[in-house]
């Protein structure tokens, strides 16, 4: 496995014929949104193994993630976790690389949750319901009505 700037590399050309676990960091998240911040790298288990022209990888992926709670709106740090990080890639006897760094970032992005919650008991914001003051009426408890 080589990490290359910003990128998760597999040496095809050194790959074991038997296999090789890889496990390192490599900061390939990138996102640019105001609710979902990632930190860190991506930090990653994983097993590849070379069958005839194709690479197959497999293993653990997690990254750290500062969120915004959809309930309450507050910052919240959690931890986004692949176990069943998969990939086939085809490849050539004349290529040295496979890059995976598009599978494992897109693995993380669709593992976010939907809707973040900080904690699963917040009750979200605090909800004052206050009925307005209608004063119409008032002025009739004043009438006074004579019986016929």
């Amino acid at each position: 496995m080589k990490e290359n700037g910003e990128r998760l590399l597999v040496d095809v050309s050194r790959l074991d014929p038997e296999g090789e676990d890889f496990e390192g960091e490599v900061d390939i998240v990138d996102l640019d949104e105001e609710f979902v911040k990632p930190f860190g790298g991506v930090r990653y288990r994983l097993n590849a193994k070379l069958f005839g022209t194709e690479l197959l990888v497999k293993g653990h992926l997690e990254q750290d993630f500062d969120l915004v709670c959809s309930r309450c709106g507050r910052d919240f740090d959690t931890t986004v976790k692949v176990d069943d990080f998969l990939v086939s890639v085809e490849v050539s006897e004349k290529q040295e690389y496979a890059d995976l760094t598009a599978d494992a970032r897109e693995c993380i992005i669709l593992a976010l949750p939907t809707y973040p919650v900080c904690d699963e008991s917040c009750k979200g914001l605090e909800q004052k319901t206050v009925a307005p003051s209608d004063n119409r009426w008032d002025a009739l408890d004043g009438l006074k009505v004579e019986k016929a």
